[in-house]
Parts: C-alpha cells; sequence; structure tokens
C-alpha cells in the first residue's frame, strides 16, 4: 500500500491552509497513494487558542468536506486533529479522524497527552487550557487492506505505552499527525518516531506542520514514513508538500515472526 504523508505550514487563514491541503490530497493521490494523511491542526494554526475557527463537532464541515473528497478520491484519509466540541461551555478535544474510502469515520482519536510544558530557553506551551484529554485508544482495520492502523498524536510520541495498546489492538501501522516543535524536533522527532517502529514492529506515519505560523509559534517539519525495522523510507525536507512509501503487510509480519518481541513480554 502507497501512503503519504502530507507537511504543511498552516496560518492563521483558515481558507488558504484547507485549499492547500485538498490540492495537496489531490497531488498525493494522483501519485498512487491509497493512504494520505494531514498534520496536527491542518485547518488552522494561528494566535487564537480559546476561539479558534476550527473548532466544530465530528459532524462539522471539515469532517462532512474531507469525507466527500476521500469519497470522491477512492483513499483512505487522516485528518490531522482540530479542535472537536462536545459539549456546550466544555474545552474542546484535539481530535484526528481517520476516514474510509466511503468518506465515512473509520475511527477518531481524542489525543490523551497534553503539552504542558516549559521549554528551556524556548515558549512555554499549556495545551490544558483550552483541551482537554481523550480517555480511549483507537484502531481500525483498513477494508480492503491486510492493514490495521493506530491512531496517535504529536506529544503522544513521548508515551510508548499508548503504541504498546495500540498493537495489542491489532495495529501494525501507526499514523502520527504532529505539529512538532523546532526546539524539541531537532533532537527527538526522529529518533522518537524510530524507536516507536522498533518496539513495536509496525510503520509509522508522520505528517507534520512546518515553519513559522504565528508569533511563537514555529514548528519542525521533516515528516517521517518509517518501518517496523526502523528504517527511514521518506523524509520531508523543509517546506510544503508530501512524502511517498510503499508498505509492505508480508514485512511486518515475517519481522514479528522472526522476532516475537510480543511474545516475550516480561512486564505488561
Amino acid at each position: 500500500m502507497r501512503v503519504a504523508a502530507i507537511q504543511l505550514n498552516s496560518t492563521a487563514d483558515m481558507a488558504a491552509n484547507l485549499k492547500r491541503a485538498r490540492a495537496l490530497v489531490v497531488q498525493a493521490r494522483d501519485r498512487g497513494a491509497e493512504l494520505v494523511g494531514l498534520p496536527e491542526h491542518f485547518a488552522y494554526l494561528g494566535p487564537e487558542d480559546k476561539n479558534p475557527p476550527s473548532a466544530q463537532p465530528l459532524d462539522g464541515p471539515l469532517v462532512r468536506e474531507f469525507g466527500t473528497l476521500a469519497r470522491e478520491l477512492e483513499i483512505f484519509l487522516l485528518l490531522g486533529p482540530f479542535p472537536e466540541t462536545a459539549a456546550a461551555n466544555q474545552p474542546f478535544y484535539n481530535t484526528s479522524v481517520l476516514l474510509g474510502k466511503d468518506g465515512g469515520i473509520l475511527a477518531a482519536y481524542r489525543k490523551i497527552h497534553l503539552f504542558d510544558v516549559d521549554l528551556p530557553g524556548g515558549p512555554r506551551y499549556q495545551e490544558s487550557r483550552f483541551i482537554r484529554p481523550g480517555r480511549e485508544v483507537a484502531a481500525a482495520p483498513l477494508p480492503g487492506t491486510p492493514f490495521t492502523a493506530g491512531l496517535a498524536v504529536c506529544y503522544d510520541l513521548r508515551f510508548p505505552e499508548l503504541f504498546r495498546a495500540l498493537v495489542g489492538l491489532g495495529a501494525d501501522l501507526i499514523l502520527l499527525p504532529a505539529a512538532f516543535t523546532l526546539a524539541t524536533g531537532r533532537d527527538h522527532w526522529e529518533v522518537l518516531l524510530r524507536a516507536r517502529a522498533i518496539e513495536n514492529q509496525a510503520y509509522v506515519v508522520a505528517p507534520a506542520q512546518w515553519g513559522r505560523h504565528s508569533p511563537g509559534r514555529h514548528s519542525y517539519g521533516r515528516a517521517l514514513v518509517v518501518d517496523p525495522w526502523g528504517v527511514v523510507l521518506a523524509q520531508a525536507p523543509d517546506g510544503e508538500g508530501f512524502i511517498l512509501a510503499d508498505l509492505d503487510h508480508d514485512r511486518v509480519a515475517r519481522l514479528r515472526r522472526e522476532m516475537p518481541c510480543w511474545q516475550h513480554r516480561r512486564l505488561c
């Protein structure tokens, strides 16, 4: 299965962001991608955190419009997280949605681990001011393929127990859209993605935000596709665009058979 991971530089101009996202999805499909992933905050990444224009329910225009696009292109389409409105006067969830080739929702994942950090010499983030954490892991088979996709988001990358839980649900392909900070991305992004792929013997597809979005917001980029041996199959350069990689399910099955780490676990 050919996959594409899109890299965007989303800003406060939501209309422009969506136009660019749609164009790149179409281009990736035209290059043979059967699954296309958009990064975290693909619709809006501006200075407004309390009432962002991208906030909406799961049955709102973002999911409807991109569901139509997935159906028209006959692809699996990952919508990187957007602020999901779930209840009146309650904080948003940061929710990623996996759409099937029929445009319907295969899985929705509300980000569990919130990014509350004070980086030395860098910006301070407190995602929990406006976002509430999810509680459930999410994985779903991709109909017509041998793969089962598990969902994670950005800061989740630092919590290996989540990925173990996804493998327990059958995942052999992890989709991790992100807006990784420049300060942490330079040292941690690639090594953590490769670690999660190796220890779970799974493919990892990580669409990414890149560049400066608004004052104080700068993402690292370098979208990646990593195979279950930890080999980087594709990496995005700086700038907007997409990367492509071909995934071989037989390789997952063979590696898990030859090195049965899951069966060798002792501390569970």
